[in-house]
């Protein structure tokens, strides 16, 4: 090591102190230096060390208790692609013969236990779900065949056989459109290993589909959404054609008719069809039920009655009642009442996997999942559901 500077000075000697003070100055400087050149080869590595650091921690983090299928393999990959963006276990993974990833829509497919959760969600909301026909298909589109008049039948004997019509068959064809959800969460949060997150996504998801898609079945108007049976044509019942919902008015503009009130529930369900009938359901919001319960009949019952077990439907009348909140209100001229067979008269069609890709970087430090899913609907029988009108004619 060279002279220092001190020690060049004439020849002359340093005390002990000072040779100690000199030594300490020049450590000091060169581990200033050395510092320097560390930080700035850390920075460098950071966001390499960060993500390396967190598949650790998955790979080092104990199996919870509760979670106990979670030793399958697509449930693991999953998990490590939700809670660190790893995606290494995913990559070339098939479940049921489908390969997880999606690398043209973007995203991967969720494990069946998520999706289970989700779709099980879904069936249980407040939706016309409930009561509708619901499909499974792999296509962009569903295809309703109808026929839309009586085929012809007659008696025959040994000898003759009676000719009969041709049917009208009408073909409806049910879009799929994407329906999304965007929750996000923090990624220290998802850093927890006591934190459930495809439990806590699964929840979030299930949420929004779930208000979405009861609005679209009853409002949609078919624009990169569901066609709502609410927005076909409606007209007169004694002027019904097909394409069009029939209705009956209560006689009263904005109201039931103050005399009988019973007298527009009684038309309804007698205007539709017997085959239809026996297995019709009553749709309105929450206020249009609190103003139909207090009906009466000529003898002072109730129309109404409520559900004696747990989850069964209230009754109106002897049908079931599905409270949808996306119903309109009672006002002039509104119809607020929907009376039909659903599962004959409206069809959801909807494929079966879910997509959910992990974004870091758009609300940083929180990580978005940005779900999708694809459903349509429409009506596919325009005689099983009839209408109120709360209106003069």
């Amino acid at each position: 090591m060279g002279m220092t500077e001190t020690e060049t000075r004439a020849g002359e000697s340093l005390s002990p102190v000072a040779e100690v003070k000199s030594a300490v100055s020049d450590f000091m400087r060169e581990f200033k230096g050395f510092r320097a050149e560390l930080d700035e080869r850390l920075q460098q590595q950071e966001s390499r060390l960060t993500m390396l650091d967190r598949k650790s921690l998955t790979a080092a983090r104990p199996a919870l208790a509760s979670a106990a299928d979670s030793g399958a393999p697509h449930r693991k990959a999953v998990s490590a692609y939700l809670r660190c963006g790893d995606d290494d276990g995913l990559r070339g993974l098939e479940l049921e013969g489908k390969a997880l990833s999606i690398t043209g829509d973007g995203g991967y497919l969720l494990d069946p236990e998520t999706s289970a959760t989700i779709s099980s969600v879904l069936k249980s909301s407040a939706s016309i779900r409930q009561v509708a026909n619901v499909v499974n298909v792999n296509a962009s589109s569903y295809d309703v065949l109808v026929d839309t008049s009586d085929m012809g039948a007659g008696w025959n004997d040994e000898s003759s056989v009676s000719e009969t019509s041709t049917p009208a068959v009408d073909r409806i064809s049910i879009e799929l459109f994407e329906l999304s959800a965007l929750p996000k969460a923090s990624q220290r949060l998802l850093d927890d290993s006591a934190f459930d997150v495809e439990g806590w996504l699964a929840e979030r998801i299930a949420d929004k589909f779930a208000r979405a898609e009861a609005d679209a079945f009853i409002n949609g108007d078919g624009t990169d959404k569901p066609k709502g049976f609410m927005t076909h044509t409606k007209v007169a019942e004694a002027s019904w054609a097909w394409e069009s919902l029939g209705y009956v008015a209560t006689g009263t503009d904005g109201d039931f008719d103050p005399n009988d009130p019973a007298d527009a529930l009684v038309d309804l369900v007698y205007t539709l069809g017997a085959r239809y009938r026996a297995n019709g359901t009553f749709v309105m919001n929450s206020k249009t039920a609190g103003a139909v319960r207090k009906i009466k009949d000529l003898d002072g019952r109730f129309l109404w009655s409520d559900g004696l077990a747990n989850g069964e439907p209230a009754r109106l009348m002897g049908y079931p009642v599905l409270i949808a909140e996306d119903m309109p209100d009672i006002a002039s001229d509104a119809y607020p009442i929907a009376f039909g067979d659903f599962h004959a008269g409206y069809t959801v069609a909807e494929r079966p996997d879910l997509r959910v890709l992990r974004d870091p970087f758009s609300a940083k430090p929180h990580v978005l999942f940005y779900a999708t899913k694809r459903v349509g609907g429409d009506v596919s029988d325009f005689a099983a559901i009839k209408l109120l009108k709360f209106g003069t004619s």
